[in-house]
């Protein structure tokens, strides 16, 4: 990332999943929450577990979550559904994932794996058990999901003016092979996952000394975008779940012209992160 070549005065940074891809909804429902129900034990409540899964990963404020932050989030909730209690499912004790979330950035299987070569936590090991799954699982259900219309008409425009990279917490093989499988990835210079490390850190090591503030832009359809962008003092464009086509269409025929005329900051981004802030809750309804 310290070492991406500046070739233009402006960058972007791009989420994928859930942003330039509609695959947030098969990868979770298909993948994540079935793994999630089954290392966890939460067959018995299958329904309510599903629901809290995805609230957390899809359809509250902590939509876009790194995956360990997710069984975080997702443990704490259970322990406030008496209808799982119920039925004899029970939350796992988080207190070494939560030390290991609070120790590391590059919240991946390399980097757990590692740490478990050190200390001996049946906990991790559960998480660790999972994520392998999912990405098995992800590797065998998620094929031929293209970019949502207008992805490629925005990349091929902003990548004659500024230097583009993908700021995901995916890992690394999927996000290559999805772009590659979808020939968009001769429009960045960079793929970042999981590995390398949160998105700020993707944004910060890429641009620092590089681009003025007013240069950096960052898409994405989650608030850890907007919170990534805003801890480098960038800009940000919400790809707003439910209206993605819309918010697509409307960076290819206003946002990108706005940010290379320097006229993106102000009222122009604050009306789209008004937008945004209403399309997901924090608490669910349950």
């Amino acid at each position: 990332m310290k070492t991406l070549e500046k070739k233009h005065e402006f960058f972007i940074g791009f989420d994928s999943d859930g942003c330039v891809f509609d695959s947030m909804e098969v990868k979770h429902k298909e993948c994540f929450c079935p793994a999630f129900i089954k290392h966890y034990n939460m067959q018995p409540a299958s329904k309510y577990a599903r629901e809290v899964w995805e609230f957390v990963n899809l359809y509250s404020k902590m939509r876009g979550c790194n995956r360990f932050w997710a069984i975080y989030h997702s443990m704490k909730l259970i322990a406030q559904r008496p209808e799982i209690l119920a039925r004899g499912c029970a939350p796992v004790d988080t207190a070494d994932l939560e030390k290991w979330l609070a120790m590391e950035s590059k919240l991946g299987n390399p980097a757990l794996e590692s740490y478990l070569e050190k200390v001996d936590s049946p906990t991790l090991r559960q998480a660790l058990e999972w994520s392998k799954e999912v990405n098995a699982r992800v590797k065998d259900m998620v094929h031929g999901v293209p970019p949502l219309p207008g992805v490629k008409e925005v990349l091929a425009s902003a990548s004659q003016q500024a230097d583009l990279i993908v700021v995901s917490q995916t890992p690394l093989e999927a996000l290559v092979r999805e772009w590659a499988e979808n020939k968009m990835d001769h429009f960045v210079n960079l793929i970042c996952g999981q590995e390398h490390g949160t998105k700020a850190e993707h944004i910060h090591y890429s641009t620092e000394g590089k681009y003025a503030p007013e240069c950096i832009l960052m898409v994405g359809d989650a608030p850890g975008d907007y919170k990534a962008a805003e801890k480098n003092g960038a800009l940000f464009f919400p790809i707003i779940p439910g209206r993605e086509e819309y918010s697509w269409n409307e960076l290819l025929n206003n946002g990108l012209k706005k940010f290379f005329n320097r006229e993106f900051q102000g009222s122009y981004q604050q009306k789209l992160l008004d937008d945004f802030n209403r399309s997901l809750p924090e608490n669910p309804a349950w």
